[in-house]
């Protein structure tokens, strides 16, 4: 099988080095650069010194580079295209890649912006996909999984999400090795809704971390955040048991309580008294929940779904409360019955 990955950043390289390196030896992985300096690097260095440091690129992983519209051969010779960007670069590489013929993945999580002028209010990968390319069998890769972790060949366990069941199966068939194990799930809508609002309620714990509330208080906010994740799923068509997964469940846990958490890390940097430019600035990386969250709430409150804790952490990202005030909206709510 001949696997692209498209985009070397820090989880497209993992990926690409686990396939590489514990991968089908029949299996050929190329990992594609935007940059053509840094595919030169990646060539010369065996490694991404910017993302990943000190993981070396397996012997066997090719590196190319250069315009997709001009690098027909890289694509047409694919089996699979795996589009490892943020969201926000999702639409565009769709679009480039609409013509092709080999199946299609996506790593994004989260809920597009919304588009000056458009009538929605921001989507999730499969609702891209269906503008943009419905005639493409794709799905998406997720679950709970630091780069790092990947890269260094730790266990990990992913869900391969497709309605497609062959596309289920070329995922599993392409990543699924010996420290990557890979299960299908045909609830492409509850996989994304996990993927999305867990970083939006990892920005949370990290808050409530970052206030010394206790280990109480961060157990509240993943077990009713994991509650309003599930109502959010249901109402947009998901299935309940989705969320007791590993792209519902597993990915929250993993996202609020990791050190290795980009989401996590904002909340702590804004408890600490850092302004969100301050604490975004200082990632380095792109931290899905900041741009996601807005988008959660207003699909929430469109689909009439109560989401108290990501409204929090909304008012908070916009500046409307300050860290002490988010938390204390949300002990300060009336008492109710512990449901959905």
């Amino acid at each position: 099988m001949n696997v692209v990955v498209l985009g070397a950043g820090a989880w497209g390289t993992a990926l690409a080095i686990s396939a590489a390196a514990h991968g089908d030896a029949r299996h050929r992985i190329t990992l594609w650069a935007r940059d053509a300096q840094q595919a030169d690097l990646l060539r010369l260095q065996r490694e991404n010194r910017r993302y990943l440091p000190g993981l070396a690129l397996p012997p066997g992983l090719q590196i190319a580079s250069g315009a997709l519209h001009g690098a027909s051969a890289l694509l047409d010779s694919a089996d699979l295209l795996v589009v490892a960007t943020p969201m926000a670069g999702l639409r565009d590489m769709l679009q480039v890649l609409a013509a092709q013929r080999a199946t299609l993945a996506w790593l994004c999580k989260g809920f597009e912006t919304a588009r000056p002028g458009a009538p929605d209010v921001g989507l999730l990968g499969h609702e891209v996909l269906a503008q943009v390319a419905p005639h493409l069998q794709a799905g998406a890769l997720s679950g709970p999984s630091f780069a790092q972790e990947v890269a260094q060949g730790q266990p990990t366990a992913l869900v391969a999400a497709s309605e497609h069941a062959c596309v289920r199966e070329l995922l599993v068939a392409a990543f699924h090795g010996p420290t990557l194990r890979v299960y299908a799930n045909d609830d492409m809508v509850g996989v994304e809704v996990g993927g999305a609002v867990k970083n939006v309620l990892a920005i949370a714990t990290g808050l409530c971390d970052g206030l010394h509330l206790g280990l109480n208080a961060r157990a509240a906010l993943i077990t009713r955040g994991l509650a309003e994740m599930t109502r959010l799923g249901l109402a947009l068509g998901a299935r309940a048991e989705t969320f007791m997964g590993l792209s519902g469940l597993g990915d929250l846990v993993l996202t609020a309580t990791g050190d290795l958490s980009r989401n996590r890390t904002v909340g702590l940097l804004l408890a600490q008294g850092l302004s969100l430019p301050q604490a975004v600035a200082s990632l380095g990386h792109v931290a899905e929940g900041v741009t996601s969250a807005r988008t959660v709430v207003l699909r929430a409150q469109q689909l009439g779904v109560d989401m108290p804790i990501s409204q929090a952490v909304l008012a908070l990202l916009e500046g409307r409360l300050r860290p002490a005030e988010a938390l204390a909206t949300l002990m300060e709510r009336d008492p109710k019955e512990e449901t959905l």
